[in-house]
């Protein structure tokens, strides 16, 4: 292309430019957003009412009784007469103690027994003759003295003999092992064969009673403070017969489906946690709950006469965490 045909082109882009940037301008200055509507908001209106009050504590089951089954005589273990985990009733034999020499310890102390009686007819016979000689001083009266004394001193073996002869029966008796409470029994330490010591320290086994079962929970002493305060003023209603109703959440997020009832409040508080030990009581007739296992309760602390509800997309929250609401009109 020609120079000047070059020349007059580049002023016919430049000058369309500059009147689209201009038009550009324009309709910018024409098209501003509008400032946004107020926004939208709901009233309700609210009246006080009864309300549930409830409290979510962590906390963990406690078995009712638990029984540590230790020996009380020393021996070896003869036969285990149960099932490791299994059911056993009060008054159960569980282990049966080699009861050789027990029963003849029981035997020797019989024969004494019977030795002391036939030593105390003989003296008594011997007193029984010596009392008229003695009136006619035909022997001395020392002599019929000592017949006397003689009588007591058998009398006194015979009544040590019928103890030990108990003694004897008691640790006769030692050598079968019964459950003192019924409930589930666990692992056996011991197998036959094996020797036990009278009151050793390690259990044997140990039976434990499932249904009922605690739940111990941790309340904070201030919550317990401020819910005391709120009950004896009369602003919190309790439960009449002062067991409020518990429901438990299992570890697996799973809702235990009976209730269970509150029991009391330890009158102590942990120095080193701040919390008050409260402790509930659950039926728990299929051993769903075990000592030991960890749970969530919710507990009904009582009702507020003068309760008041309101949507939870009404409440917002300030800066520290609290819950604010805007009441209009309020008095």
């Amino acid at each position: 292309m020609p120079a000047p045909l070059r020349h007059i082109a580049r002023k016919r882009v430049l000058a369309v430019s500059c009147l689209a940037g201009t038009a550009l301008l324009v309709g910018c200055e024409k098209k501003q957003a509008p400032p946004p509507p107020p926004a939208q908001v709901g009233v309700i209106t609210i009246h006080t009412q009864p309300v549930l009050r409830t409290t979510d504590l962590p906390g963990r089951t406690e078995a009712v009784v638990t029984s540590d089954i230790r020996p009380q005589v020393s021996g070896v273990i003869l036969k285990r007469l149960f099932v490791e985990g299994g059911e056993v009733k009060a008054g159960q034999q569980l282990y049966q103690i080699d009861p050789a020499p027990y029963q003849a310890a029981y035997d020797s102390a019989v024969a004494a027994l019977d030795h002391d009686q036939a030593q105390l007819a003989t003296d008594q016979a011997q007193a029984s003759r010596y009392k008229p000689l003695a009136a006619a001083q035909a022997v001395s009266q020392q002599v019929y003295d000592n017949a006397i004394a003689t009588v007591k001193e058998d009398e006194a073996n015979i009544a040590s003999a019928k103890a030990n002869i108990e003694s004897a029966r008691i640790n006769l008796q030692y050598t079968k092992m019964y459950s003192p409470i019924s409930g589930t029994i666990g692992a056996s330490s011991v197998t036959p064969g094996a020797l036990v010591t009278a009151d050793q320290t390690t259990a044997l086994a140990t039976v434990t009673q499932l249904n009922p079962i605690y739940v111990d929970l941790n309340e904070s002493s201030t919550t317990w403070l401020r819910l005391k305060q709120e009950a004896d003023s009369g602003q919190l209603q309790t439960a009449a017969d002062g067991s409020a109703k518990v429901t438990l959440t299992l570890e697996d997020g799973s809702t235990y489906r009976l209730p269970g009832k509150l029991q009391f409040s330890e009158v102590n508080v942990d120095q080193s946690t701040g919390t008050v030990l409260v402790r509930a009581l659950f039926p728990n007739p299929q051993h769903l709950l075990l000592p030991g296992m960890y749970v969530h309760a919710e507990l009904q602390e009582g009702v507020n006469k003068d309760g008041i509800l309101v949507p939870q997309q009404a409440v917002s929250h300030n800066t520290h965490g609290d819950a604010t609401v805007l009441l209009i009109n309020s008095k």
